[in-house]
């Protein structure tokens, strides 16, 4: 089975000030890894600029909708895409998977070690019920990305 592995929509974030008007803060990131951005799916470096804000994730109407907070690069302007391998900015960390069906049920859910996520995604998809699989890291419990079945 091929999966996909998406960074967001950098069309979301394209105006700073309004998004900071709305409640999100400019930062710079003074360590690497710690800041990772949703649309590149990669860490920024030290120096650079992201916003922090907080993104409804899984936009559902069931008990399992979510929104927390997530870092955007400022210049984030086309969103990664792996297919069939993880982003290298996510083999050091730990990370939690929950595997969702189509009406965005929470179906059943996995933890990966460090270098473990390709293994813990293709168990999940093995079940035919799992429509996609949200990604979180394990510590923090922010977003990092979404996983669904790729057909190329």
């Amino acid at each position: 089975m091929t999966y996909r592995i998406a960074g967001l929509d950098p069309a979301a974030f394209v105006d700073p000030a309004a998004l900071i008007a709305a409640g999100a803060i400019a930062v710079e990131a003074d360590r690497q890894p710690g800041f990772p951005c949703r649309v590149t799916l990669e860490d920024a470096a030290p120096g650079e600029r992201l916003l922090l804000l907080n993104h409804v994730s899984h936009d559902v109407a069931t008990p399992f909708r979510s929104a927390y907070a997530i870092y955007v690069r400022t210049r984030a302007a086309r969103a990664a895409e792996y297919v069939d391998t993880p982003p290298p900015s996510f083999a050091h960390r730990m990370l939690g998977l929950r595997g969702f069906d189509a009406a965005g049920m929470l179906r059943d859910a996995a933890v990966a070690p460090p270098g473990g996520l390709d293994t813990a995604i293709r168990g999940l998809l093995e079940r035919d019920e799992i429509a996609y699989i949200h990604v979180h890291n394990a510590g923090a419990g922010c977003f990092m990305a979404r996983v669904e079945r790729y057909d190329g």
